[in-house]
């Protein structure tokens, strides 16, 4: 017996059958017009009425469809009389070998269409043979159907106590926040004003994951390859940037064995023009760098999310930013899930938000759909106090990995000629509140601190306010 006969068989007579393996049939896979038709009959009875058709019923809505000739039409008919079960399957063994099947025929009608593009029979473009491959081998029968809170306890306490796998960075309280550095699957976006360090930011930590080992790919719509390449070997040959133009070939070639030998990943810098590559494009950049150069990032830097355009989204369409600036970040995101990687990009403030000496997620520029879809969004802030002293702000605006509140603050050094940060030990400004901020949030802030600190020094683990005041 043929196995799209056991399929059709089961389709119509074992309700159990029929609904773990419907959503993953199609008609594609049968390969006789009359078991397709067949096939497609009992998926349209199915979907309609949520319940399995008899043979007559079935031959009813056939002959009252009216767009099939009578030969196809007795074929069928012939076909439906013969979907009997004389007897009983296995029913592990009848679904697995159905999905065996539907991975199969997948496969096979995978490498066909792939051949018709190479023809040239197909008006779709070569790379897009690396997609219907990659969605011809992931075809797979799901069993999972739902989380039950009760008979899956015991794989949530696993993974409550399952230790996450994260890319780390090389700065203490970035990994405090994160609880350990970024998780796959995920979107942080970088907020500061222009000329602040976004792109220093990220080029610093590209450079520390590939020193970690770490495959890295950066790719940028802002500035040129060499120019995010300039900045990455002024942080790893420890060099300043202006520096580097001088350095002697040799003196350069030595240094660059020295980072070759200290690390086993690879840093890939890719440039697109500004406002022309969005998630479609980066999905087929990482599908060339894996078939060409065996490359998969562990992590991808985007320099930075406003100049992508979206893939569902027509450019000069009539949309505002808002809606657009959160097309693309979902995009991305979505991206991030679909590949297992965490994606960092960054994005401008607004003009209040420029001048501001403690940026919020209102100051977020063109669409506040960004720090919507981002799973941490961190703010760099720079005054001139800070500036004298070396130093950059970090503050936390959203958190989906850690407690917000808990180091909501910090500063990290920042040496602008090598475009490298470091961890420093002057956390004044975490300790004492935004000490440069004179606004009334400033005030605010400190007098929440005094608070606290007033709290912990009486040892007591409530106080009253009124006795608070009074002291």
């Amino acid at each position: 017996m043929r196995i799209e006969t056991l399929i059709l068989k089961n389709l119509l007579n074992d309700e159990s059958y029929t609904r773990r393996t419907l959503p993953y049939l199609k008609p594609e896979y049968f390969t006789e017009r009359t078991e397709k038709l067949v096939y497609q009959q009992v998926d349209h009875f199915v979907n309609k009425y949520n319940s399995l058709p008899t043979r007559e019923a079935l031959i009813i809505e056939i002959d009252t469809e009216g767009k099939i000739s009578d030969s196809d039409f007795d074929s069928c008919k012939e076909c439906i009389g013969e979907l009997t079960i004389d007897e009983e399957q296995d029913k592990v063994w009848l679904i697995e070998t159905t999905e065996k099947f539907c991975q199969e025929k997948a496969l096979y009608n995978a490498i066909m269409d792939s051949i018709s593009i190479i023809d040239g029979k197909e008006v779709e473009d070569k790379g897009k043979i690396p997609e219907l491959l990659t969605d011809a081998l992931s075809v797979s029968f799901d069993p999972n159907i739902g989380h039950d809170f009760i008979d899956d306890s015991d794989e949530r306490y696993d993974f409550y106590h399952r230790v996450e796998e994260r890319v780390p960075f090389d700065l203490e309280y970035m990994n405090k926040i994160t609880k350990g550095g970024l998780p796959k699957k995920s979107l942080a976006i970088i907020l500061a004003g222009t000329g602040v360090g976004k792109s220093l930011a990220m080029c610093h930590m590209s450079a520390a994951n590939l020193m970690d080992g770490k495959n890295v790919l950066y790719i940028t719509l802002e500035m040129a390859e060499e120019k995010i390449a300039e900045r990455i070997d002024a942080n790893l040959l420890n060099v300043p940037i202006e520096e580097l133009a001088l350095m002697p070939k040799d003196m350069y070639d030595k240094k660059i064995e020295r980072v070759r030998n200290k690390t086993s990943g690879k840093l890939i810098v890719k440039e697109y023009p500004t406002a022309v590559a969005g998630s479609g494009h980066f999905r087929h950049l990482l599908n060339e760098l894996k078939l060409k150069r065996s490359f998969e990032p562990e992590i991808v830097y985007i320099d930075y999310l406003n100049i992508c355009c979206s893939a569902r989204i027509r450019a000069g369409s009539n949309i505002n930013s808002y809606t657009y600036i959160k097309a693309i970040a979902e995009e991305i995101r979505g991206l991030a899930v679909e590949r297992n990687i965490p994606i960092v990009s960054a994005t401008q403030t607004t003009r209040s938000g420029f001048t501001s000496s403690d940026p919020g997620l209102e100051d977020t520029s063109e669409s506040f759909g960004l720090p919507a879809t981002a799973d941490l969004m961190i703010a760099l802030v720079s005054t001139d106090e800070m500036e004298e002293n070396n130093q950059i702000m970090v503050k936390q605006l959203k958190n989906r990995y850690n407690d917000p509140t808990a180091f909501k603050r910090f500063v990290v050094g920042v040496d602008r000629a090598k475009m490298r940060l470091y961890d420093t030990d002057n956390q004044d400004l975490f300790d004492s509140g935004p000490v440069m901020d004179n606004t009334k949030y400033g005030e605010r802030y400190e007098e929440d601190e005094t608070m606290k600190w007033k709290t912990k020094k009486m040892g007591k683990k409530q106080l009253d306010f009124e006795d608070l005041v009074v002291n």
